[in-house]
């Protein structure tokens, strides 16, 4: 495996999100070790090149993982869109009786998260295309920082995908930046779900949004 200093990691870091969504990045898949606290729990990771936010724990995530509420004890959870998996450790850490799916369509992300899972003891992370995910599975919560810049029609449809998979009193959280569509995304999918489900403004902090999409029944 490849060491690489910090500086010159961030200096690729650049392209490398530009690739985040492609299931095989073509940049060079340069390993690196960094430790990070996700909701009060150490741990030490590796990322690479061709993640998102492939050198750092990333501001959007830092406020989902900050705002949130406690997932369920139990139960199956789902980070959509994991990246190097730092949602999905967030959810195995606080919920070690539950099966946690990472799912991302980047295989370098789901690698990663496959090895930071196992080098921190969460054996109960999934980390899964989206078409390996069983038809029928649904999930307790969702956390997600989703793909704003995979364009907005894809966007959609990746969210009206995923979250009617919520199971009856199940929450979904995103978050997503102000000033990439935050707040018209809100009744877009309160009207996309419609009425079984409430969609809301959780909290807002650093220009970004919390959005929480519960589901009645």
């Amino acid at each position: 495996m490849k060491t690489q200093h910090a500086s010159d990691a961030s200096k690729r870091d650049g392209n490398a999100t530009e690739q985040y969504f492609a299931a095989e990045p073509s940049s060079e898949d340069v390993r690196r070790r960094m430790k990070v606290t996700l909701r009060g729990q150490d741990a030490v990771v590796e990322v690479s090149n061709g993640v998102f936010s492939g050198s750092r724990l990333d501001l959007g995530t830092s406020v989902l993982l900050r705002e949130v509420p406690e997932p369920p004890e139990t139960g199956t959870l789902l980070d959509l869109g994991c990246g190097w998996g730092p949602v999905s450790l967030a959810l195995a850490f606080a919920s070690p009786k539950a099966d946690v799916w990472a799912v991302d369509v980047n295989e370098r992300a789901l690698d990663l998260t496959r090895a930071n899972a196992k080098s921190n003891g969460c054996e109960h992370i999934h980390a899964a295309s989206p078409e390996q995910v069983p038809a029928d599975l649904t999930f307790d919560a969702i956390w997600s920082t989703p793909p704003i810049r995979i364009g907005k029609d894809a966007l959609h449809d990746l969210l009206m995908t995923w979250l009617p998979r919520l199971t009856p009193a199940g929450a979904a959280y995103l978050v997503v930046q102000k000033n990439l569509g935050a707040d018209s995304l809100i009744p877009w999918l309160a009207t996309a779900l419609g009425d079984d489900y409430e969609v809301s403004k959780y909290h807002s902090a650093k220009g970004y949004r919390v959005i929480e999409v519960l589901r009645n029944k």
